[in-house]
């Protein structure tokens, strides 16, 4: 697949100004945000184990391509706000598109808004339909090197590549046994991973944003349970981050990326320059 990279311009508003999906929805809701290869031996152990989870993103990269669907759960303040996603990831280009739903809030349906379309990219997050303001036909696009937590959470869909990369600092790895997941067969595999060893050993698309979300989350440390089919892909992923949230608790952010359909044809082409919008971004609305 090859992806036309006409993306060009840059978004004269911060995502404190309403551009993270989750930062937006929180406020309106009334709190204050501030792989192994194919023929490896997998034992069911946790040494091997975590070897195994740490060159997932490595099995994905060789798989292609595959289908996704997301889902992001925030608990702030007693408030909980969920948004689901469908798409498709390129993990050889390490993009991919998504369709976008945001939660039901005050009784609006999808929140209010149309759903949004985004694109992931190396280093960019684009989103249409998104931000008051901001022409239908345009997008918004931002730097996620520039995101306190790298894209993990902000834009309401973890980068799957991103989401894999995080492994490579995985730690504690426990074996929860055998499962069946859309009728494919996956081990399951519970642990923690650390934000500073997977950055330090993430592949020069990906470390820029590990680094940013080292310094941006509350603690380092990610639980996750990771379930790997035969061929060391990821097919379901759960990861759970906490990050100050302007609350004495702060925030416990849970993502979760289902990878199915390897191999289907995945085609992302990003904005035109010219459909690049660069003006200001207000707050999400109430």
């Amino acid at each position: 697949m090859v992806v036309q990279d006409r993306r060009g311009g840059t978004v004269a508003a911060a995502v404190a100004c309403g551009t993270g999906l989750m930062a937006g929805l929180l406020a309106t809701a009334g709190c204050s945000p501030d792989g192994a290869a194919a023929d490896d031996q997998v034992v069911p152990g946790q040494v091997a184990a975590a070897v195994q989870l740490r060159r997932s993103a490595e099995a994905l990269v060789r798989a292609g391509t595959a289908k996704l669907r997301t889902a992001m759960e925030t608990v702030s303040g007693g408030t909980r706000v969920a948004i689901r996603g469908a798409g498709g990831y390129d993990f050889a280009s390490a993009s991919g598109q998504l369709r976008v739903v945001l939660p039901d809030l005050k009784g609006k349906p999808s929140g209010g808004h149309q759903p949004i379309t985004e694109i992931l990219a190396p280093g960019a997050l684009f989103m249409k339909n998104r931000g008051a303001g901001v022409p239908a036909d345009k997008w918004v696009r931002v730097d996620t090197a520039t995101l306190s937590d790298g894209n993990l959470v902000t834009g309401g869909v973890t980068d799957p590549l991103a989401a894999a990369e995080l492994l490579r600092g995985a730690r504690e790895v426990t074996y929860q046994g055998e499962e069946r997941l859309g009728g494919v067969l996956v081990r399951h595999y519970r642990g923690t991973t650390d934000l500073a060893a997977a950055a330090g050993a993430a592949s020069a698309r990906s470390r820029p944003a590990l680094v940013a979300a080292e310094k941006g989350f509350t603690t380092v440390v990610v639980p996750f349970d990771a379930y790997v089919d035969t061929a060391g892909r990821l097919r379901k992923l759960r990861q759970r981050f906490r990050f100050a949230n302007g609350v004495p608790q702060g925030a416990a952010v849970v993502s979760t990326t289902e990878l199915y359909g390897f191999g289907t044809k995945v085609a992302v082409r990003l904005p035109d320059r010219r459909d690049i919008y660069t003006g200001k971004i207000a707050s999400a609305p109430s």
